[in-house]
């Protein structure tokens, strides 16, 4: 861990996604992940409404959604959440449509990510539900995990937890995955300076024209970065299988580094007909105005300061591959 994330504790605490309905997204979710509607936020002066949906640790009583106590434990919060947008109107415009980004010419942002003890049984019941898959768990090559669709083809990894994991939730937010260019630079970014451990690293078809890597990151508490295996071996892939909290996995396909007219869509892009899609991560601070400072020194792109706009308590800065990344004021209040 870096010495500047424990002076300003960056830490993660959502993804964002774009919606076509809220009255399809929210409800599937809730009946097919356990998640919980955390908090919700309203702007009709600018025509949107924001949804934060968690799968809180166990035990957890979560204050009554839409009130002042359930917007301080969302900006308080230390796991990640995932915030839906959904602009007014889209839910009856039969042209709307997210880019869920996988699709060339515009990929980026992968997929999220639930994990559960079963796979299959898992997906035996949303299979029950009406769920719709990309890839089942005995499809393909990979075995043993599935892709669902959620209302606006978003995907959903579904992965195995471990037997022998304290973790006894049906299921818990485990993934965010985006697509890298220059694993050197994302890691700098997302290690070095917003203070993620590394915990993982799987290369395969090193020297191929297929080969890829994938890096797997978190914020390991005290206790799990004390007794944290090498990052190669099977006890980190153990490791992972048995957290709550969940993991950047950032992909990388060899050889893009070098490439210098090659790039990723970030999900909000449309300067060449890109669909809008994932829209932001986001990671809570202790001081906006000096974490954004020290941002700034290190010569990290800012997309917005905290001073432009209205929205004073937050910041959004590029990622290596201009993903964009929101800072926030812990504990502000709208």
């Amino acid at each position: 861990m870096s010495t500047f994330q424990r002076l300003h504790k960056f830490t993660w605490q959502q993804t964002m996604l774009r919606i076509k309905n809220p009255l399809a997204t929210v409800p599937f979710y809730e009946k097919n992940f356990g998640m919980k509607l955390i908090h919700k936020y309203d702007f009709p002066q600018w025509k949107f409404s924001i949804y934060f949906m968690g799968i809180p640790p166990e035990g957890t009583v979560l204050p009554e959604c839409g009130t002042k106590d359930s917007e301080q434990y969302l900006w308080n919060l230390d796991y990640p959440v995932l915030e839906f947008t959904h602009n007014h109107g889209s839910e009856d415009d039969d042209s709307f449509r997210v880019n869920n980004g996988n699709v060339e010419p515009h990929r980026g942002f992968g997929h999220i990510a639930m994990m559960t003890r079963d796979v299959n049984a898992a997906c035996d019941k949303l299979e029950e539900a009406g769920a719709l898959f990309q890839k089942k768990p005995n499809e393909g090559r990979m075995k043993g995990l599935a892709f669902v669709l959620d209302p606006d083809g978003y995907w959903i990894e579904v992965i195995t937890r471990a037997a022998e994991s304290p973790v006894t939730l049906e299921y818990t937010l485990a993934q965010t995955m985006l697509r890298i260019k220059d694993p050197e630079k994302s890691l700098h970014f997302y290690r070095d300076v917003l203070g993620m451990d590394l915990v993982r690293q799987i290369d395969l078809g090193v020297g191929t024209d297929w080969g890829f890597s994938l890096y797997f990151l978190a914020h390991l508490t005290d206790e799990q970065r004390a007794n944290q295996p090498d990052i190669h071996s099977d006890e980190a892939s153990e490791l992972i299988k048995n957290m709550y909290q969940p993991v950047l996995e950032l992909t990388h396909n060899h050889g893009t580094e070098t490439r210098e007219d090659f790039k990723y869509h970030n999900g909000n892009d449309e300067d060449q007909g890109q669909v809008r899609g994932f829209g932001h991560t986001g990671f809570l601070v202790d001081d906006l105005e000096e974490a954004c400072n020290w941002l700034e020194a290190q010569g990290i792109p800012f997309k917005k300061k905290p001073q432009d706009g209205t929205m004073r308590n937050l910041a959004f800065v590029y990622d290596p591959d201009n993903y964009w990344v929101e800072i926030i004021q812990r504990g502000f209040s709208m």
